[in-house]
């Protein structure tokens, strides 16, 4: 409980408005531009992957939101399969329960906090839920995991805290109070929603694609921070792809599970 107060408090005194504002002004500067290699090297970067060169980088925030050279991932072409949306981890999958609640890393986790009321959690109720974590190593570019319509887009919460493991465990309902953009989609008759939680900085979500129907792989926003996504399913809908040990990493355009139109399972 100490540790936990402690983290809290530590956290909330370096992520305001002012704090926030002046971290996001120094990494779209030129002054940030010679810390792009040690963060590269620190990070382990793959500078093979990346589009451009090192010099093409005008400052470390262009660096952190770089884009992939083409063709270095694949994406599963199969219509009902569902992709991995980013580079990162898959921390947790499970099923939301009645209280429309999931469980991680020992915490509840309230969707109907996470989407910003009980009803728009309702339809998720004993549906599944998928988390994967993006540290500051990944490309952190985000792309659709099916091809489907946009329903609708809203987001919540003003401030951020980390949602790494440190976050998970520490922090105040992170994954259902930072500040996150939802997306509500729909493939053919399946219902599903998308959740883009920001990490320490304010507003760290940036939508890059407002069209109304978004193709597998196609990509629709980046974080500008560490970050997290959280996939939701619908009863009888989604059958994840089976991971004995979790968390287990993951690359963007890999098959992470399966859509099931039929609600049978």
């Amino acid at each position: 409980m100490l540790k936990s107060k402690l983290y809290c408090t530590f956290i909330r005194m370096t992520n305001g408005p002012i704090f926030s504002t002046l971290i996001h002004r120094f990494a779209q500067s030129g002054l940030s531009r010679p810390f792009i290699k040690p963060y590269a090297k620190l990070y382990h970067i793959n500078h093979e992957e990346m589009e451009g060169e090192w010099k093409t980088y005008p400052n470390l925030h262009s660096f952190f939101t770089r884009k992939l050279k083409a063709g270095v991932r694949s994406f599963d072409r199969q219509y009902d399969t569902v992709i991995s949306p980013v580079d990162g981890v898959i921390e947790d999958i499970g099923r939301i329960n009645l209280n429309q609640d999931i469980l991680v890393k020992g915490k509840l986790y309230s969707i109907a906090n996470m989407l910003g009321g009980k009803e728009r959690a309702a339809q998720f109720v004993e549906g599944h839920y998928m988390i994967i974590y993006l540290s500051p190593s990944h490309y952190h570019r985000i792309h659709s995991p099916l091809s489907a319509k946009k329903i609708n887009q809203y987001s919540l919460g003003d401030r951020s805290f980390p949602v790494n493991s440190l976050g998970l465990k520490y922090g105040k309902a992170t994954l259902a109070s930072n500040y996150r953009v939802i997306t509500e989609l729909q493939h053919e008759n399946v219902p599903f929603a998308m959740v883009k939680v920001g990490a320490m900085l304010i507003n760290s979500v940036q939508i890059t694609n407002n069209n109304e129907t978004w193709e597998k792989g196609e990509e629709i926003a980046y974080f500008s921070f560490g970050s997290t996504v959280i996939l939701l399913f619908q009863k009888d809908t989604f059958k994840a792809r089976t991971h004995e040990n979790l968390p287990v990493p993951v690359q963007l355009g890999e098959p992470i599970g399966k859509i099931i139109h039929c609600k049978e399972i």
